[in-house]
Protein backbone atom coordinates (compact mmCIF):
# COMPACT_ATOMS: atom_id res chain seq x y z
CA UNK A 1 0.00 0.00 0.00
CA UNK A 2 2.66 2.74 0.83
CA UNK A 3 4.62 1.52 -2.24
CA UNK A 4 1.71 2.31 -4.13
CA UNK A 5 1.36 5.69 -2.69
CA UNK A 6 4.64 6.55 -3.22
CA UNK A 7 4.70 5.55 -6.89
CA UNK A 8 1.43 7.44 -7.41
CA UNK A 9 3.07 10.62 -5.35
CA UNK A 10 6.41 10.13 -7.75
CA UNK A 11 4.33 9.95 -10.96
CA UNK A 12 2.77 13.01 -10.21
CA UNK A 13 5.80 15.01 -9.44
CA UNK A 14 7.07 13.97 -12.52
CA UNK A 15 3.82 15.27 -14.59
CA UNK A 16 4.21 18.38 -12.61
CA UNK A 17 8.02 18.96 -13.54
CA UNK A 18 6.96 18.40 -17.07
CA UNK A 19 3.85 20.49 -17.32
CA UNK A 20 5.73 23.18 -15.60
CA UNK A 21 8.78 22.69 -17.82
CA UNK A 22 6.47 22.91 -21.12
CA UNK A 23 4.41 26.26 -19.73
CA UNK A 24 7.95 27.86 -19.68
CA UNK A 25 8.88 26.61 -22.93
CA UNK A 26 5.75 28.41 -24.26
CA UNK A 27 6.11 31.58 -22.45
CA UNK A 28 9.21 31.60 -23.27
CA UNK A 29 11.31 30.87 -20.07
CA UNK A 30 13.16 27.97 -20.85
CA UNK A 31 15.60 26.67 -22.90
CA UNK A 32 14.48 23.93 -25.09
CA UNK A 33 16.35 20.92 -26.85
CA UNK A 34 15.69 21.61 -30.59
CA UNK A 35 16.00 18.26 -32.76
CA UNK A 36 18.20 18.31 -35.85
CA UNK A 37 16.81 18.98 -39.33
CA UNK A 38 16.43 15.83 -40.68
CA UNK A 39 14.65 14.49 -37.85
CA UNK A 40 12.04 17.72 -38.15
CA UNK A 41 12.02 16.77 -41.66
CA UNK A 42 10.86 12.99 -40.67
CA UNK A 43 8.46 14.32 -38.44
CA UNK A 44 6.82 16.82 -41.31
CA UNK A 45 6.68 13.68 -43.19
CA UNK A 46 5.23 11.48 -40.75
CA UNK A 47 2.23 13.98 -39.89
CA UNK A 48 1.79 14.93 -43.59
CA UNK A 49 1.83 11.16 -44.61
CA UNK A 50 -0.97 10.43 -42.10
CA UNK A 51 -3.09 13.54 -42.35
CA UNK A 52 -3.60 12.68 -46.18
CA UNK A 53 -3.40 9.06 -45.54
CA UNK A 54 -6.86 10.02 -43.62
CA UNK A 55 -8.10 11.73 -46.10
CA UNK A 56 -8.14 9.36 -49.04
CA UNK A 57 -9.18 6.50 -46.93
CA UNK A 58 -12.53 8.51 -45.83
CA UNK A 59 -12.80 9.83 -49.49
CA UNK A 60 -12.23 6.22 -51.26
CA UNK A 61 -14.72 5.15 -48.50
CA UNK A 62 -17.59 7.48 -49.87
CA UNK A 63 -16.78 6.74 -53.37
CA UNK A 64 -17.22 3.10 -52.41
CA UNK A 65 -20.14 3.63 -50.22
CA UNK A 66 -22.42 6.84 -50.88
CA UNK A 67 -24.43 6.30 -48.40
CA UNK A 68 -23.80 7.60 -44.60
CA UNK A 69 -25.80 4.85 -42.77
CA UNK A 70 -24.84 2.37 -44.07
CA UNK A 71 -20.93 3.20 -44.12
CA UNK A 72 -21.88 3.64 -40.02
CA UNK A 73 -23.46 -0.16 -40.03
CA UNK A 74 -20.12 -1.59 -41.80
CA UNK A 75 -18.00 0.67 -39.88
CA UNK A 76 -19.70 -0.81 -36.40
CA UNK A 77 -19.91 -4.62 -37.69
CA UNK A 78 -16.00 -3.90 -37.90
CA UNK A 79 -15.17 -2.62 -34.82
CA UNK A 80 -17.21 -5.62 -32.77
CA UNK A 81 -15.37 -7.84 -35.10
CA UNK A 82 -18.40 -9.10 -36.76
CA UNK A 83 -18.92 -10.35 -40.69
CA UNK A 84 -20.33 -7.56 -42.56
CA UNK A 85 -23.73 -9.02 -44.49
CA UNK A 86 -23.76 -8.86 -48.01
CA UNK A 87 -25.97 -5.93 -49.52
CA UNK A 88 -27.76 -6.09 -52.60
CA UNK A 89 -26.89 -3.23 -55.12
CA UNK A 90 -28.74 -0.43 -56.37
CA UNK A 91 -28.27 -1.88 -59.09
CA UNK A 92 -29.14 -5.58 -58.32
CA UNK A 93 -32.02 -4.10 -56.98
CA UNK A 94 -33.28 -2.50 -59.89
CA UNK A 95 -32.54 -5.49 -62.22
CA UNK A 96 -34.70 -7.56 -59.96
CA UNK A 97 -37.66 -4.55 -60.18
CA UNK A 98 -37.62 -5.03 -63.98
CA UNK A 99 -37.64 -8.44 -64.03
CA UNK A 100 -40.50 -8.54 -61.60
CA UNK A 101 -42.70 -6.02 -63.94
CA UNK A 102 -41.93 -7.90 -66.96
CA UNK A 103 -43.31 -10.60 -65.48
CA UNK A 104 -46.61 -8.85 -64.60
CA UNK A 105 -46.95 -7.03 -67.75
CA UNK A 106 -46.32 -9.78 -69.76
CA UNK A 107 -42.73 -11.28 -70.61
CA UNK A 108 -43.60 -12.22 -74.19
CA UNK A 109 -44.47 -8.34 -74.79
CA UNK A 110 -42.26 -6.08 -76.63
CA UNK A 111 -42.41 -3.87 -73.02
CA UNK A 112 -41.65 -6.91 -70.95
CA UNK A 113 -39.22 -8.37 -73.32
CA UNK A 114 -37.18 -5.04 -73.16
CA UNK A 115 -37.48 -4.78 -69.51
CA UNK A 116 -36.05 -8.40 -69.23
CA UNK A 117 -32.84 -7.79 -70.85
CA UNK A 118 -32.28 -4.44 -69.47
CA UNK A 119 -32.98 -5.80 -66.04
CA UNK A 120 -30.61 -8.50 -66.45
CA UNK A 121 -28.07 -5.84 -67.13
CA UNK A 122 -28.95 -4.04 -64.50
CA UNK A 123 -27.95 -7.26 -62.31
CA UNK A 124 -24.99 -7.44 -64.54
CA UNK A 125 -23.63 -3.98 -63.49
CA UNK A 126 -24.86 -4.58 -59.93
CA UNK A 127 -22.38 -7.89 -59.51
CA UNK A 128 -19.37 -5.95 -60.99
CA UNK A 129 -20.09 -3.35 -58.51
CA UNK A 130 -20.11 -5.26 -55.76
CA UNK A 131 -17.04 -7.20 -57.41
CA UNK A 132 -15.31 -3.54 -57.66
CA UNK A 133 -16.08 -2.55 -54.15
CA UNK A 134 -14.95 -6.09 -52.39
CA UNK A 135 -11.44 -5.92 -54.08
CA UNK A 136 -11.03 -1.86 -53.54
CA UNK A 137 -11.36 -2.68 -49.98
CA UNK A 138 -9.32 -5.39 -49.72
CA UNK A 139 -6.42 -4.39 -51.75
CA UNK A 140 -6.73 -0.21 -50.85
CA UNK A 141 -8.85 0.44 -47.83
CA UNK A 142 -7.50 -2.33 -45.63
CA UNK A 143 -3.56 -1.14 -46.11
CA UNK A 144 -4.81 2.50 -45.18
CA UNK A 145 -6.33 1.10 -42.08
CA UNK A 146 -3.91 -0.87 -41.00
CA UNK A 147 -1.07 1.80 -41.17
CA UNK A 148 -3.04 4.32 -39.31
CA UNK A 149 -4.26 1.97 -36.64
CA UNK A 150 -1.13 -0.10 -36.46
CA UNK A 151 2.03 1.77 -37.25
CA UNK A 152 0.97 5.26 -37.09
CA UNK A 153 -0.42 4.11 -33.20
CA UNK A 154 3.54 3.02 -32.71
CA UNK A 155 5.16 5.81 -33.86
CA UNK A 156 2.39 8.59 -32.26
CA UNK A 157 3.38 6.24 -28.75
CA UNK A 158 6.85 6.44 -29.42
CA UNK A 159 6.86 9.96 -30.23
CA UNK A 160 4.53 10.88 -27.07
CA UNK A 161 7.71 9.38 -24.66
CA UNK A 162 10.38 11.10 -26.58
CA UNK A 163 8.46 14.57 -25.80
CA UNK A 164 8.30 13.49 -21.88
CA UNK A 165 11.93 12.47 -22.24
CA UNK A 166 13.14 15.74 -23.62
CA UNK A 167 11.10 17.81 -21.30
CA UNK A 168 12.86 15.40 -18.52
CA UNK A 169 16.05 16.07 -19.92
CA UNK A 170 15.50 20.36 -20.20
CA UNK A 171 13.92 20.32 -16.60
CA UNK A 172 17.35 18.31 -15.61
CA UNK A 173 19.48 21.13 -17.47
CA UNK A 174 17.61 23.75 -15.50
CA UNK A 175 18.08 22.70 -12.09
CA UNK A 176 21.90 22.64 -13.32
CA UNK A 177 21.91 25.85 -14.39
CA UNK A 178 20.55 26.96 -10.81
CA UNK A 179 22.59 24.87 -8.64
CA UNK A 180 25.52 26.23 -10.13
CA UNK A 181 24.52 29.85 -9.49
CA UNK A 182 23.95 28.75 -6.08
CA UNK A 183 27.08 27.04 -5.89
CA UNK A 184 29.15 30.37 -7.24
CA UNK A 185 27.50 32.17 -4.03
CA UNK A 186 27.99 29.37 -1.54
CA UNK A 187 30.03 26.04 -1.50
CA UNK A 188 27.45 24.60 0.00
CA UNK A 189 25.91 23.38 -3.25
CA UNK A 190 27.94 21.16 -4.36
CA UNK A 191 26.53 18.24 -3.42
CA UNK A 192 23.66 19.67 -5.31
CA UNK A 193 25.46 20.11 -8.58
CA UNK A 194 26.62 16.63 -8.50
CA UNK A 195 23.57 15.34 -8.13
CA UNK A 196 22.01 17.51 -10.73
CA UNK A 197 25.05 16.59 -13.30
CA UNK A 198 23.84 13.16 -12.65
CA UNK A 199 20.45 13.72 -13.33
CA UNK A 200 21.60 15.02 -16.28
CA UNK A 201 23.24 12.42 -17.99
CA UNK A 202 20.56 9.41 -17.06
CA UNK A 203 17.77 11.79 -18.94
CA UNK A 204 20.32 12.45 -22.03
CA UNK A 205 21.01 8.78 -21.99
CA UNK A 206 17.44 8.09 -21.83
CA UNK A 207 16.48 10.95 -24.66
CA UNK A 208 19.16 10.09 -27.12
CA UNK A 209 17.93 6.63 -26.83
CA UNK A 210 14.42 7.39 -27.37
CA UNK A 211 15.52 10.00 -30.20
CA UNK A 212 17.11 6.86 -32.22
CA UNK A 213 14.04 4.40 -31.44
CA UNK A 214 11.69 7.29 -32.72
CA UNK A 215 14.40 7.96 -36.10
CA UNK A 216 14.08 4.60 -36.73
CA UNK A 217 10.11 4.37 -36.97
CA UNK A 218 9.66 7.65 -38.48
CA UNK A 219 12.44 6.70 -41.40
CA UNK A 220 9.71 3.75 -41.96
CA UNK A 221 7.68 6.35 -43.56
CA UNK A 222 9.35 5.37 -46.69
CA UNK A 223 8.21 1.65 -46.75
CA UNK A 224 4.70 2.32 -45.92
CA UNK A 225 4.84 4.91 -49.14
CA UNK A 226 6.32 2.32 -51.17
CA UNK A 227 3.31 -0.02 -50.15
CA UNK A 228 0.90 2.74 -50.24
CA UNK A 229 1.89 2.85 -54.13
CA UNK A 230 1.30 -0.67 -54.74
CA UNK A 231 -2.18 -0.80 -53.43
CA UNK A 232 -2.88 2.63 -55.09
CA UNK A 233 -1.69 0.77 -59.35
CA UNK A 234 -4.48 -2.47 -57.66
CA UNK A 235 -6.47 0.70 -56.92
CA UNK A 236 -6.39 2.06 -60.20
CA UNK A 237 -6.81 -1.76 -62.16
CA UNK A 238 -9.34 -2.35 -60.69
CA UNK A 239 -11.48 0.18 -60.89
CA UNK A 240 -10.47 0.21 -64.83
CA UNK A 241 -11.26 -3.14 -64.62
CA UNK A 242 -14.75 -2.21 -63.41
CA UNK A 243 -15.72 0.49 -65.79
CA UNK A 244 -14.67 -1.96 -68.88
CA UNK A 245 -17.06 -4.55 -67.65
CA UNK A 246 -19.99 -2.17 -67.42
CA UNK A 247 -19.12 -0.57 -71.00
CA UNK A 248 -19.03 -3.69 -72.14
CA UNK A 249 -22.55 -4.84 -70.68
CA UNK A 250 -23.96 -1.92 -71.96
CA UNK A 251 -22.46 -2.47 -75.71
CA UNK A 252 -24.05 -6.07 -75.47
CA UNK A 253 -27.43 -4.33 -74.51
CA UNK A 254 -27.71 -2.13 -77.17
CA UNK A 255 -27.02 -5.06 -79.97
CA UNK A 256 -30.08 -6.51 -77.93
CA UNK A 257 -32.46 -3.92 -78.12
CA UNK A 258 -31.44 -3.55 -81.84
CA UNK A 259 -29.70 -0.37 -81.41
CA UNK A 260 -26.87 -0.83 -84.47
CA UNK A 261 -23.55 -1.89 -84.02
CA UNK A 262 -21.86 0.69 -81.55
CA UNK A 263 -17.99 -0.71 -82.42
CA UNK A 264 -16.10 -3.07 -80.19
CA UNK A 265 -14.73 -2.07 -76.88
CA UNK A 266 -10.86 -1.05 -77.35
CA UNK A 267 -9.21 -2.04 -74.15
CA UNK A 268 -5.32 -1.75 -73.77
CA UNK A 269 -2.55 -3.34 -71.50
CA UNK A 270 -3.56 -4.84 -68.53
CA UNK A 271 -6.64 -4.28 -68.07
CA UNK A 272 -7.60 -5.71 -71.71
CA UNK A 273 -5.66 -8.73 -70.64
CA UNK A 274 -7.12 -9.01 -67.14
CA UNK A 275 -11.23 -8.49 -68.71
CA UNK A 276 -10.52 -10.54 -71.52
CA UNK A 277 -8.87 -13.97 -69.24
CA UNK A 278 -11.17 -13.15 -66.90
CA UNK A 279 -14.03 -14.32 -68.88
CA UNK A 280 -11.77 -16.95 -70.53
CA UNK A 281 -10.91 -15.37 -73.51
CA UNK A 282 -7.39 -15.43 -75.46
CA UNK A 283 -5.75 -11.88 -75.17
CA UNK A 284 -5.79 -10.69 -78.86
CA UNK A 285 -2.43 -9.73 -80.32
CA UNK A 286 -3.97 -6.59 -82.57
CA UNK A 287 -6.86 -4.57 -82.13
CA UNK A 288 -9.49 -3.79 -84.16
CA UNK A 289 -9.49 -0.86 -86.57
CA UNK A 290 -12.09 2.35 -86.08
CA UNK A 291 -15.77 1.59 -87.43
CA UNK A 292 -16.54 3.57 -90.32
CA UNK A 293 -19.72 5.49 -89.19
CA UNK A 294 -20.98 5.20 -92.51
CA UNK A 295 -21.32 1.35 -92.56
CA UNK A 296 -23.44 1.78 -89.80
CA UNK A 297 -26.57 0.96 -89.66
CA UNK A 298 -29.03 3.85 -89.57
CA UNK A 299 -31.24 3.78 -86.54
CA UNK A 300 -34.42 5.22 -85.89
CA UNK A 301 -33.98 6.22 -82.18
CA UNK A 302 -31.98 9.50 -81.18
CA UNK A 303 -28.03 10.16 -81.66
CA UNK A 304 -28.42 10.40 -77.71
CA UNK A 305 -29.60 6.61 -77.26
CA UNK A 306 -26.31 5.13 -78.51
CA UNK A 307 -23.50 4.76 -76.59
CA UNK A 308 -19.95 7.08 -78.27
CA UNK A 309 -17.42 4.48 -80.06
CA UNK A 310 -14.27 4.42 -78.02
CA UNK A 311 -11.66 5.39 -80.89
CA UNK A 312 -8.63 2.30 -81.38
CA UNK A 313 -5.12 3.08 -79.70
CA UNK A 314 -3.96 4.01 -83.29
CA UNK A 315 -4.71 7.23 -85.10
CA UNK A 316 -6.44 7.58 -88.21
CA UNK A 317 -4.57 4.82 -90.89
CA UNK A 318 -6.74 1.58 -90.79
CA UNK A 319 -3.90 -1.05 -90.51
CA UNK A 320 -2.35 0.51 -87.57
CA UNK A 321 0.61 2.46 -89.04
CA UNK A 322 1.69 6.19 -89.48
CA UNK A 323 3.21 7.31 -92.48
CA UNK A 324 5.10 10.83 -90.89
CA UNK A 325 5.64 12.13 -94.48
CA UNK A 326 2.05 11.91 -95.15
CA UNK A 327 1.03 13.85 -91.51
CA UNK A 328 0.83 17.67 -92.21
CA UNK A 329 0.47 20.08 -89.41
CA UNK A 330 -2.59 22.09 -89.31
CA UNK A 331 -2.85 25.60 -89.78
CA UNK A 332 -3.26 26.10 -86.60
CA UNK A 333 -3.40 24.64 -83.00
CA UNK A 334 0.04 23.12 -82.70
CA UNK A 335 1.45 23.83 -79.46
CA UNK A 336 4.81 23.51 -77.45
CA UNK A 337 4.88 20.63 -75.02
CA UNK A 338 7.79 19.14 -72.44
CA UNK A 339 8.87 15.25 -72.38
CA UNK A 340 8.63 14.98 -68.68
CA UNK A 341 9.98 11.09 -68.78
CA UNK A 342 12.40 9.20 -71.74
CA UNK A 343 10.01 7.33 -74.04
CA UNK A 344 11.08 4.83 -76.81
CA UNK A 345 9.34 4.46 -79.75
CA UNK A 346 7.57 1.38 -80.18
CA UNK A 347 7.78 1.61 -83.89
CA UNK A 348 8.42 3.84 -86.75
CA UNK A 349 5.38 5.36 -86.76
CA UNK A 350 6.22 6.74 -82.67
CA UNK A 351 8.42 9.71 -82.13
CA UNK A 352 11.44 8.54 -79.20
CA UNK A 353 10.96 11.28 -76.51
CA UNK A 354 14.01 12.50 -73.92
CA UNK A 355 13.17 14.02 -70.87
CA UNK A 356 12.86 17.64 -70.35
CA UNK A 357 13.31 18.32 -74.38
CA UNK A 358 11.07 20.41 -76.46
CA UNK A 359 8.73 19.44 -79.12
CA UNK A 360 5.98 20.90 -80.78
CA UNK A 361 2.70 18.57 -81.03
CA UNK A 362 -0.70 18.63 -82.65
CA UNK A 363 -3.94 16.26 -82.73
CA UNK A 364 -5.75 15.18 -86.19
CA UNK A 365 -9.25 14.69 -86.40
CA UNK A 366 -10.40 11.16 -85.37
CA UNK A 367 -6.89 10.30 -83.54
CA UNK A 368 -7.57 8.55 -80.24
CA UNK A 369 -7.06 11.67 -76.94
CA UNK A 370 -4.41 9.53 -75.88
CA UNK A 371 -1.70 10.73 -78.56
CA UNK A 372 -0.39 13.12 -80.40
CA UNK A 373 1.18 13.63 -83.48
CA UNK A 374 4.61 15.65 -82.54
CA UNK A 375 7.94 16.97 -84.45
CA UNK A 376 11.23 17.84 -83.23
CA UNK A 377 13.13 19.08 -86.10
CA UNK A 378 12.78 16.47 -89.45
CA UNK A 379 11.42 14.16 -87.38
CA UNK A 380 7.78 13.62 -86.48
CA UNK A 381 5.52 10.89 -84.88
CA UNK A 382 2.97 9.56 -82.35
CA UNK A 383 3.72 10.53 -78.95
CA UNK A 384 1.43 9.60 -75.58
CA UNK A 385 0.09 12.56 -73.50
CA UNK A 386 0.95 11.48 -70.44
CA UNK A 387 4.66 12.03 -71.08
CA UNK A 388 4.20 15.47 -71.85
CA UNK A 389 3.44 18.94 -70.34
CA UNK A 390 1.32 20.83 -72.79
CA UNK A 391 2.92 24.51 -71.98
CA UNK A 392 1.15 27.98 -72.84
Amino acid sequence: MDFNVKKLASDAGVFFTRAVQFTEEKLGQAEKTELDAHFENLLSRADSTKNWTEKILRQTEVLLQPNPSARVEEFLYEKLDRKIPSRVTNGELLGQYMTEAANDFGPSSPYGQTLIKVGETQKRLGVAERDFIHSSSINFLTPLRNFLEGDWRTISKERRILQNRRLDLDACKARLKKAKAAEAKAALWSDEVDKAEHELRVAQTEFDRQAEVTRLLLEGISSTHVNHLRCLHEFAEDQATYFAQCYQYMVDLQKQLGRGEPGELLLSGAVEKKWRCSRGEAFPATFVGNVDAASLPLSTSPPAATLPLLQAVSPIPADGTLNPADVKPPASGTRKARALYDYEAADSSELALMADELITVYSLPGMDPDWLIGERGNKKGKVPVTYLELLS
